[in-house]
């Protein structure tokens, strides 16, 4: 059994040997891959440090893990278009109304479909945007234009870089931060 030092719920970024993020990983997930010797690279300070059992010599074994591992392999359940999620749909449009642009916050917020489904609307990120009850009440099963309203982003599809920063808002190491960052358009940033 391994104690861990650091911060708590502390995630380590996982990326492929190219450099191309993958996901989030735990610190016991990140010492497996060390442990087996598939971490090609690393980047960034220790983030965490896992202490282990004491030896026959009366050593505690220790393992500092660091904030960015790239592996060896692909993620095998990877693929390039992120998962759709509530929460990274809020993040994309900045937990605002895309209507109106409000912020009531997250309990008076939704998810509005611009081509409804009844009219055969995907459920997709390019077709969900965040909306208030308030507007997504008025739109009801009509288009931006039948309502009359105009959305104020174009919703897109995030990047492997963008849904991992926005799915993981408590970043708490800058190496993260920028590595992350540096694959992330400028508009995304600004507005966060």
């Amino acid at each position: 059994m391994c104690q861990v030092l650091g911060m708590n719920n502390a995630k380590i970024l996982r990326v492929d040997k190219i450099g191309a993020p993958l996901s989030w990983i735990s610190p016991q997930e990140a010492s497996t891959f060390i442990m087996n010797a598939r971490v090609l690279w690393t980047l960034g300070e220790e983030t965490v440090v896992l202490r282990g059992g004491i030896n026959c010599l009366g050593e505690r074994s220790i393992l500092e893990i660091p904030a960015i591992i790239a592996t060896k392999g692909r993620n095998k359940k990877a693929n390039d278009t992120p998962a759709l999620c509530r929460s990274v749909i809020y993040a994309r449009d900045h937990y605002s109304c895309l209507y109106c642009g409000e912020q009531p916050g997250v309990p008076l917020l939704s998810l509005d479909h611009v081509i409804p489904v009844s009219r055969g609307g995907p459920t997709t990120f390019q077709n969900l945007v965040t909306a208030c009850r308030r507007c997504n009440t008025f739109k009801r099963d009509r288009t931006p234009e039948e309502a009359n309203m105009k959305l104020l982003a174009v919703p897109f599809v995030p990047s492997k870089h963008e849904f991992l920063y926005l799915s993981n808002r408590r970043i708490l190491k800058p190496e993260q931060l920028a590595y992350l960052k540096s694959g992330i358009r400028d508009e995304l940033l600004y507005a966060a």
